[in-house]
Formats: C-alpha cells, sequence, structure tokens
C-alpha cells in the first residue's frame, strides 16, 4: 500500500508542494489512522453504551493543531483523499455547527425530547470517519451541544480527525460557563492524539507575498487577476457557505477552507449588522471583496455596512483581497459620513501590507 509519507513526497517531486519537516512529522499519525480503518472490520457498541468505554478495534482520533496557514488543511485532505472506506467525510467545523443546529430544529419540530439524539443517531449510522477542519467554539450553546455530540461519535466508534488553531486546552477560552466544556476538553485529550504543526512557514500568506492584494479600478483585469489569486489559494474548490447568526442565514457566496468570496452587494447591500459581519470575520481567515463602489450619500447605507464591515475584518485579523472604484482615500469624499471614512481608509492601506494579519 502506498504510504501517505510517499505520495507526500511525489508531491514534492512534482514541485506541486515544498517539502516541510514540520508537516511530514504529522503523517505517521495520520497513516495509523488509514491504515486501521482499512484494516479492521467495523466494530460499534452503539449509541447507548457508555461515554468513557472505548469501543473494540477503533483507533484514537487526531487532533491536529498549529498557526494559521501552516498546511493542516492540506495534510487532512490528502488523508482523506487517500483512505479507501465507505462512510467517511470531511466538512468545516462551521458548516458542519449549522447542518446540526438545522437536524436539532428539524427535530423539535416533531416533538424530539432530545433534539440531539436523532442527529447524533442518523451520523453514526452513516459515517465511520468524520474529518472536521477548523475547529473553533465561540458560544456556549454550540460549546454545550459540541462536547455532548462529540461524546455520543467517540463513544459509538465514529473516528475523529480534526484541525483547529488552538490546543485543546484554548478551546472556548474565557467564555461564559466555560467550567461546564472542561469535561469535553478532557475527552479530547484522553480520546484523541494531540499533535502540533510547529512549522515556521505561513504558506497561504506566503502566497500573497508580495502580490497586489488591492485592484482599482474594479474592471476586467482587476477581476482576471483576482481569478488567479483565487485558484492559487483554493484550487477552484469553492462552493457557497451559510454562517447562522441567531437564526438567520448569511450566505458567503464563495468558500473553500477559510478562504471566501463574495461581491460588494452581498455583504454591503444586504440588511446585515455588526453580529453578522463579526460571525463572518470568525469564520473566514480570508475575503475576497470585489466591485466595491464610490460611497456617498446615495449609498449612505451601504457605506455604514461597509465601515463595520471592515472593522470586523481588521480586529478580526482577516486577510483582504479586494477590487474598488478607487483607491482608498478616494472611495468616499462626499457627504455624511465622509470624515469618519478616514480611518476606514486608513485601515484599508494597512491591510495592504504584506505582512499584515500574520
Amino acid at each position: 500500500m502506498t504510504t501517505l509519507t510517499k505520495l507526500y513526497h511525489d508531491r514534492v517531486r512534482a514541485g506541486d508542494i515544498h517539502a516541510d519537516p514540520a508537516q511530514e512529522a504529522c503523517l505517521p499519525a495520520l497513516e495509523d489512522i488509514r491504515v486501521h480503518l482499512e484494516t479492521t472490520k467495523q466494530k460499534r457498541r452503539g449509541i447507548l453504551g457508555g461515554l468513557f468505554h472505548k469501543p473494540e478495534d477503533v483507533p484514537m482520533g487526531l487532533y491536529l493543531w498549529g498557526g494559521v496557514g501552516r498546511g493542516k488543511s492540506f495534510l487532512m485532505d490528502l488523508f482523506v483523499e487517500n483512505l479507501a472506506i465507505e462512510g467517511k467525510r470531511r466538512v468545516h467545523f462551521h458548516a458542519f455547527m449549522q447542518e446540526v443546529h438545522a437536524g436539532m430544529h428539524a427535530a423539535r419540530q416533531q416533538g424530539v425530547d432530545d433534539a440531539l439524539e436523532p442527529v447524533a443517531a442518523q451520523i453514526i449510522k452513516d459515517v465511520r470517519l468524520f474529518a472536521f477542519d477548523e475547529m473553533q467554539i465561540s458560544d456556549i450553546t454550540d460549546a454545550m451541544i459540541v462536547g455532548r455530540l462529540f461524546g455520543k461519535l467517540i463513544d459509538a466508534g465514529v473516528v475523529i480527525v480534526t484541525t483547529s488553531n488552538r490546543v485543546p486546552d484554548d478551546l472556548y477560552k474565557d467564555g461564559l460557563n466555560r467550567q461546564l466544556f472542561l469535561p469535553f476538553i478532557a475527552l479530547l485529550k484522553g480520546r484523541m492524539v494531540v499533535h502540533e504543526l510547529v512549522s515556521p512557514n505561513d504558506y497561504r500568506q506566503n502566497r500573497l507575498s508580495g502580490e497586489q492584494v488591492y485592484f482599482t479600478p474594479a474592471n476586467a483585469a482587476a477581476r482576471g487577476a483576482i481569478d488567479a489569486i483565487w485558484r492559487d489559494l483554493t484550487g477552484g474548490a469553492a462552493k457557497p457557505h451559510t454562517v447562522t447568526v441567531k437564526g438567520r442565514d448569511v450566505v458567503l457566496p464563495a468558500f473553500h477552507n477559510g478562504a471566501a468570496r463574495a461581491g460588494f452587494h452581498d455583504l454591503c447591500g444586504a440588511m446585515l449588522g455588526p453580529g453578522d459581519y463579526l460571525a463572518i470575520a470568525d469564520a473566514i481567515k480570508l475575503l475576497v471583496l470585489e466591485n466595491i463602489p464610490c460611497l456617498s450619500r446615495s449609498n449612505f447605507n451601504e457605506a455604514k455596512r461597509f465601515v463595520t464591515l471592515i472593522d470586523a475584518l481588521y480586529e478580526g485579523g482577516v486577510r483582504l483581497i479586494a477590487s474598488a472604484a478607487a483607491q482608498p482615500e478616494m472611495l468616499y469624499i462626499e457627504g455624511e459620513g465622509s470624515f469618519e471614512f478616514e480611518r476606514t481608509a486608513s485601515r484599508l492601506r494597512e491591510m495592504q501590507g504584506q505582512d499584515w494579519g500574520a
């Protein structure tokens, strides 16, 4: 059987990736899971088994954490793509939580006492390996759901591989009622191998080093340049992504591995507020925002939303690639709010720096 390490070396030789010892050091743990799943007959104890009783013939999961852009998602994709079993699934963690909330809502409509139970049962029925990209917990509701759900899945023999920017002990750090979340952290550390990807290289940032990231005017040439950057960042693999905020859905038209792409009117023409933009900034690492128009009293509401969006992206350290009708200082030169826009223009300039957000 071709190992993940050999597949990795093949990609290095082909020039697709650069060799990184820190990435290569993660491969044996993934290979162990791959071999175990491919060579061991599936045995599960079922959803009603004891929470801390490990099912037979089920390998430990993997919690792979490290800084942004170190290659965690790439390693996960290499693993999942070359795992020859039925019932494998790879999903971004935010998208998964939206599915869980939708499933629980449907269960409540049916009068189910424990709305999480049928959601967990369906996953256990369909999935043997669940790969989650970019696990992060930001509110108490998700914290409690994740704690219960992961316990059920692990106990039933579902193997979990997840990536995160945080060590397990920092999940939901300083969150409301965090003490209720601590048993889940103990479960992660007890039932998953925790491996830090310690690489000095930020490959996502390096892809943009020296690249122009603000294009004006927003014409065909700008779109062509942005298309090229987007293909490099995503490999052409992107699909719509929904961020749920207090029961409302905010749709990002294109999303892949933490990078999102949208038009100005998608995010600033809709009736969105600070909470929506904060949720977007929390869900992504990079935003391509296209066709920013000149702003004035004629589109004052859109201008206010744009200012709020940029503030959220700035505070969240989200990398920005944009096309606009004018340079930042000339986007909003007359009308109410133009003076306050000077701060936004300054932030847009700062966010163009190749090291910004690192």
